[in-house]
């Protein structure tokens, strides 16, 4: 019944809308109070009860690689397909397991020689392809001596590689950039091996095991001091062993997506939530609440004769170093990254703390990460628009790397979207303008047993779950607040695995 009353409402409003002079309401703002009104926090309720039930039968958890994953991915798929979606499963991979044979090697060969100590001086980065190589050393835009605070961009770049010789081994210092995006472009500039060593500040001179979850380059690559990397910088011609001997297993899981039947492939509205919790509990606010908003979304407009494509996106393997969308991102071709014309990403939106977070696309608070590539700040300002039509306060939070949007700001894809915060402490300010507890956690259940059904604040939730559909809705039917994809960013961002 409920879709007959959308196709009733869309074939009186569409004639209206089309016949309205310039400066009238038009089909954005039609559809989207038309969508608002469908979309109901209760439903979006039962779809986190849904992946409870899930997570509870599968060890509580539904981690990539997990059968609570992929019992959520199909629970996800199912809903969708009846929905009337064209769905696809996308594979990803993912580290299903990594072991280390043997310590690894670090050893100078020329000029002289010395061996570095393994697990001591230096460790191999976890999960480190195998691999034997001898080649000479080439420092990629090092910052020495190092400044007071961390500003190495050491490597963040693909231009940091532009006279880097193929077959060198990569010698990087840590700093402002994931360790990931280092390695990354490292692989991307010919290295036969990598060496990211300690930035050098109080705290940051010792190197330790770490797992960065990356292994595309596959190339062996190690963590060393600041002593080793500034000592085989400062040698000219240094030339180095480097060996990493370990088991790199993949496994795979799927991404989850779906295009509406209607509208221009041409202009493409995407929006995303990751589907996998961590290991350690069954996600539903983290980000079983991003992916139950916009499922219920998905639903609601199934059948909305949409101007403009409209896809949902489904992560998997967020929670270990955004691989779901890095890798679908990856796979796109240029000409279908350019039909992408924004990107709207929801990841967590009940925390049971919670503050109305926009992402800054503009950096108007100039702190912190830069701004998003052209027509995010557009973005911001429609989200803005909508909480303000409620008399509701939002406050920016910034693109910094840690959730999806970070693989489409990176080819300069425009994005926004949602966040009620995370592990961060809520502030003063922020409790006047939101209610809750200052100095507590926004979600004091973040990556914990305890992000159950019983850790969503339903009353976020059902505003967020509105502000998802009438942003979607308003970019369906109407880009024109949005300019075309432009070159890359060079926008520097700290992800999960923060250098």
């Amino acid at each position: 019944m409920r879709r007959i009353a959308i196709a009733l409402i869309t074939a009186l409003a569409l004639p209206l809308a089309m016949a309205a002079p310039a400066n009238a309401v038009g089909l954005d703002d039609v559809f989207a109070k038309l969508l608002v009104k469908q979309v109901k926090g209760a439903n979006v309720k039962k779809h986190l009860e849904a992946l409870q039930v899930i997570a509870t039968a599968n060890g509580g958890t539904r981690a990539a690689g997990t059968s609570g994953y992929n019992a959520s991915r199909d629970y996800v798929a199912g809903k969708l397909r009846r929905a009337g979606y064209k769905v696809t499963l996308q594979p990803i991979d993912y580290v299903e397991s990594w072991t280390e044979n043997s310590p690894p090697t670090l050893a100078l060969t020329a000029p002289g020689s010395k061996a570095y100590v393994p697990n001591e001086d230096f460790y191999s980065f976890q999960p480190s392809p195998a691999g034997d190589v001898t080649a000479q050393v080439q420092g990629v835009d090092l910052t020495l001596p190092p400044t007071p605070a961390p500003t190495s961009t050491s490597g963040c770049e693909e231009s940091d590689f532009a006279g880097f010789v193929p077959g060198r081994i990569a010698l990087i210092q840590r700093g402002t950039c994931a360790f990931a995006e280092k390695i990354r472009n490292a692989g991307r500039a010919g290295a036969s091996g990598i060496i990211v060593f300690n930035e050098g500040q109080a705290g940051r001179k010792e190197a330790f095991p770490l797992d960065i979850g990356e292994w595309r380059a596959g190339l062996p690559m190690v963590f060393a001091d600041f002593a080793v990397g500034d000592e085989l910088a400062a040698m000219a011609g240094a030339t180095v062993r480097l060996k990493v001997d370990s088991k790199l297993v993949l496994g795979t899981n799927d991404n989850v997506i779906a295009e509406s039947r209607f509208g221009d492939p041409r202009n493409v509205v995407m929006t995303g939530a990751h589907l996998d919790s961590v290991t350690a509990g069954p996600g539903i606010n983290d980000d079983g609440s991003g992916s139950a908003s916009i499922l219920e979304v998905a639903e609601e407009m199934a059948h909305l004769p949409v101007k403009n494509k409209v896809r949902f996106a489904f992560w998997a393997a967020e929670e270990i170093g955004l691989l779901g969308s890095d890798q679908y991102v990856e796979s796109l071709s240029e000409a279908e990254r350019d039909r992408i014309r924004v990107y709207l990403n929801f990841d967590m939106v009940a925390s049971p703390n919670y503050a109305y977070k926009l992402y800054d696309g503009d950096n108007s608070d100039n702190v912190g990460s830069p701004a998003g590539p052209p027509g995010s700040a557009e973005i911001e300002k429609q989200l803005e628009a909508f909480y303000g039509s409620r008399r509701l306060p939002t406050v920016g939070t910034d693109f910094d790397g840690r959730s999806d949007y970070g693989p489409f700001i990176a080819v300069g894809i425009p994005s926004g979207g949602i966040f009620t915060g995370a592990e961060g402490i809520k502030t003063a300010e922020e409790a006047a303008l939101f209610g809750g507890t200052a100095g507590v956690a926004y979600d004091v259940c973040y990556h914990a047993a305890c992000d159950t059904i019983a850790n969503i604040n339903d009353t976020a939730l059902d505003v967020d779950a509105d502000a998802i559909a009438d942003s979607i809705a308003r970019y369906a039917f109407n880009l024109r607040s949005i300019p075309s994809r432009t070159a890359p960013t060079a926008a520097t961002l700290t992800a999960k695995s923060a250098g």
